[in-house]
């Protein structure tokens, strides 16, 4: 079963560059994050976002949600509610609702989207399909060259190679659940982009 304990992004992240023989010069020319940025993230002196995760995944050529797991061969990932795992940054929270599954090709997550925030001022695409459905409140998604205003209840599904971004344009909370779906192999990155 998936730990409750928070995780040590930052240690992780050390793990998985250093397994790849990679100093943190060499890690940040192939992100372009600075490499005070990521001792930082390393030393846990700074929350990334998960835009910044996404950058260091393709940059180690592994999932954003190594990140968050130990090595596992499981086959079977409970999470008791509100025991998701949480990342939390600029109004948007994300609980992940499983991660962990050997061999993981889903990855479920709960967001929570304050008032004016998101990420539709700076689109992003990646391979794969996405899937949104609106649990709670109004939020504006942008794919592609078309924007779709989502209510409670509504989804949108949606081949994610399109840029697409979203925006809580409301004065109230916006929760929404999201499920990536990648066609790569496990141990390469496909984007999740959302900036939080």
């Amino acid at each position: 079963m998936i730990e409750n304990s928070e995780p040590n992004v930052g240690q992780r992240l050390r793990s998985i560059r250093e397994q790849r023989g990679l100093s943190m010069r060499a890690l940040s020319e192939r992100c372009g994050l600075s490499t005070n940025a990521i001792s930082m993230i390393e030393h846990g002196e700074n929350s990334p976002t998960v835009s910044t995760l996404q950058r260091l995944a393709d940059a180690l050529s592994v999932n954003i949600t190594d990140f968050f797991q130990k090595e596992t061969k499981q086959t079977t990932v409970l999470v008791k509610r509100d025991q998701g795992l949480r990342s939390q940054s600029n109004g948007v929270l994300m609980e992940s609702l499983g991660i962990g599954l050997f061999n993981q090709r889903l990855e479920p997550f709960r967001m929570s989207i304050q008032p004016g925030a998101g990420n539709i001022d700076d689109q992003v695409s990646h391979s794969g399909q996405e899937f949104i459905h609106c649990l709670e409140g109004e939020i504006d998604y942008s794919v592609g060259n078309h924007v779709v205003h989502l209510e409670q209840g509504d989804s949108i599904l949606f081949d994610a190679t399109q840029l697409h971004g979203y925006q809580n344009r409301t004065d109230r909370r916006v929760v929404v659940l999201i499920v990536f779906l990648s066609f790569q192999d496990l141990q390469l990155s496909h984007q999740l982009h959302l900036q939080v």
